[in-house]
């Protein structure tokens, strides 16, 4: 049943504008940041060879995409989360699905599924512009694979805390601003965190998705979006249950 749900999710998304509104917008901006940089680096080639332990082509072209990428899914994630189960109120169709003979667990980790599916394209659409440049250079693989698995957790994590506030409304467009809300706090958060021993550094998301731009996939960050994500998506569990209960 969950990945029928996935399924019925990801045909909704498809047949949608929003979601193809929502690859093109990703895909343009990172597009433009990566032919930049990449500009940059062969400006520049030259004199970074001349220059002992200077960055190569992945650390000048394609770290700095995967930077951009952590703000654009912050803008792009509220606008697919945002219908996944406050239209369905809207529309009267949750009460169908409580009806049915399926677990709050399976709705909503069929729901989530679907996002990650979606984020999934995404990340394999940054993926392909980072391999392209193995037709002209050579890239590191190592440093690669942390910036794409930091962004997979990353997106994942926007995700369940999105689909969390999705379940507390009625209203697409509230849940859209909520959820943007939430991100730009996180955000802030981010950039408020300078002490390395303050609890605004241990809690930021951002600050923890940074240790995988530097190329470093340590057991902290991992166990620290496994914990974010788990919660919220128990979050969500319990608050459907509350509203079946209700009902």
């Amino acid at each position: 049943m969950i990945f029928t749900i996935m399924g019925k999710e990801l045909r909704a998304m498809f047949t949608s504008p929003l979601a193809w509104a929502v690859l093109a917008f990703v895909q343009v901006i990172l597009a433009w940041v990566f032919l930049f940089r990449v500009d940059f680096f062969i400006t520049l080639q030259a004199e970074i060879a001349r220059t002992p332990n200077a960055q190569g082509l992945t650390g000048t072209a394609i770290v700095p995409m995967f930077g951009i990428a952590s703000i654009v899914l912050l803008m792009s994630v509220p606008l697919l989360t945002m219908r996944m189960v406050s239209e369905e109120r809207r529309n009267q169709t949750m009460a169908l699905l409580m009806a049915a003979p399926i677990s709050m667990s399976e709705i909503i980790f069929g729901k989530y599924l679907a996002l990650i599916v979606f984020l999934g394209l995404i990340n394999l659409l940054i993926l392909s512009m980072a391999l392209s440049l193995l037709a002209g250079g050579s890239i590191d693989f190592g440093l690669l694979a942390a910036n794409l698995v930091g962004l997979m957790l990353l997106g994942a994590s926007f995700a369940a805390i999105g689909l969390y506030i999705s379940c507390l409304t009625t209203h697409p467009v509230v849940a859209a601003l909520l959820s943007l809300g939430a991100f730009l706090g996180l955000w802030i958060m981010n950039i408020a965190a300078t002490d390395p021993e303050s609890m605004l550094h241990m809690i930021s998301l951002l600050k923890h998705f940074e240790g995988f731009l530097s190329g470093s996939i340590a057991a902290v960050n991992l166990i620290y979006f496994g914990t974010l994500i788990t919660t919220f998506l128990i979050l969500s569990i319990r608050r459907l249950d509350a509203d079946r209960l209700r009902a």
